[in-house]
């Protein structure tokens, strides 16, 4: 599925992360700076306790994460020296994105989860919004759509109208899943008011992983359409990729850098750019295989094979197709599954295997029926929850 998050859904959301920005940039955060204003203010152990929680995991979506991990290991010993259930909940919670930004951990959503049980228990409505946004948007990357519709509903009706940080992580992943049953009207409306929300919560962060996002999903669709209906799709795309890098560079970094680059490769193989995309695949796609996003490695291992072949590298194009095959397994999501054996098709037919790739192209077609019928199925069960942006 297309958009795991940056922060991140979607598939970005999906790896491990960025290496910290250089000793002397600054983190250029409007939230950073209410939270630290909010720690200078407290005027108990508990609640500096609970913003300093907030803002180690501020500094983790900025790649700084050795300094995450160190305010969090302190908050830890405080905690098992004075107790406190409020406390409690947000380094569960903490723990449980720390899991996510590192590796894309199942456990993620096991601690997000117990961090929700304590936030009701002690009737932290805010928090327990907060989690269900992000149980919701970590169901969506998983196909779990019954809890990702659970979770959305529950947050749309526990979170505050000018609670910004639940409400724009439920527009984004409302905004995701609208775009992925193909409702992209829908989807633009949900974006417009996650970015709304973003903004008036001063979290640059945020804005970051929105922009990863949306143009993550035009990609996706993209890439469909050339491997799907043969059509050329990828005008302006460029431009928001690197719209992303420039971003993150003037707010002084962010996490998962392998996936901007990848995201700006898979373009350039829809424009027919095999030089540049090879360079940015063969620079970035092993650490990010390594660090949690192998499910992702079938698809963008056949596009590489695909720009082998196009730079007259047959018999590298041939070992790279394979190697993409042996990646292909249950956990790759259906559309990553029909557009490698798309484009394995392809690499087959260039290489001169006709009936290899008659039987991949024949693989494509039934993956990609499969997953109309997902996109179908999704849609009527969106209309059906009937949120409405707010």
């Amino acid at each position: 599925m297309s958009g795991a998050s940056r922060s991140p859904s979607g598939k970005r959301a999906a790896g491990a992360a960025r290496a910290p920005a250089a000793a002397g940039e600054v983190i250029k955060n409007r939230l950073l700076t209410r939270i630290e204003a909010e720690i200078a203010a407290a005027t108990n152990q508990t609640q500096s306790a609970c913003a300093r929680a907030r803002r180690a995991l501020l500094l983790a979506r900025h790649g700084r994460m050795e300094q995450a991990r160190s305010e969090l290991t302190g908050l830890h010993q405080l905690a098992f020296q004075h107790p406190h259930p409020e406390l409690g909940a947000w380094l569960h919670f903490a723990e449980g994105l720390m899991s996510y930004y590192t590796d894309f951990s199942s456990s993620s959503h096991e601690k997000i989860a117990r961090a929700q049980q304590i936030a009701r228990a002690a009737g932290l409505a805010d928090l327990e919004a907060l989690c269900a946004a992000w149980l919701s948007q970590l169901a969506y990357v998983r196909h779990a759509e019954d809890e990702m519709l659970a979770q959305a509903a529950l947050c749309d009706r526990l979170a505050a109208a000018d609670d910004h940080g639940a409400r724009y992580r439920l527009c984004m992943t409302l905004g995701l899943a609208h775009q992925h049953a193909n409702l992209n009207t829908e989807a633009l409306a949900w974006y417009s008011l996650a970015r709304r929300h973003a903004l008036s919560d001063g979290d640059d962060a945020s804005l970051s992983a929105l922009m990863y996002n949306m143009a993550e999903m035009r990609t996706a669709q993209a890439r469909r359409a050339s491997l799907s209906e043969a059509v050329k799709a990828g005008e302006g795309l460029l431009l928001g990729a690197d719209s992303i890098k420039h971003y993150d560079a003037a707010m002084g970094g962010s996490v998962m850098p392998d996936l901007t680059p990848l995201l700006r490769a898979q373009i350039l193989v829809v424009e027919g750019q095999f030089a540049q995309a090879l360079e940015l695949y063969e620079a970035h796609l092993p650490q990010a295989m390594a660090n949690g996003l192998a499910r992702l490695g079938s698809s963008l291992l056949a596009d590489l094979a695909w720009c082998r072949v196009n730079l007259g590298q047959p018999e590298r194009a041939l070992m790279q197709a394979r190697e993409s095959e042996f990646e292909l397994d249950a956990h790759c999501d259906v559309d990553d599954r029909a557009a490698t054996h798309s484009r394995l098709s392809q690499v087959y037919a260039a290489l001169g295997q006709a009936e290899v790739a008659a039987q991949q192209a024949s693989l494509a077609a039934s993956e990609w029926r499969e997953f109309a019928a997902h996109q179908a199925q999704l849609a009527a069960r969106l209309k059906a929850l009937a949120l409405q942006p707010r």
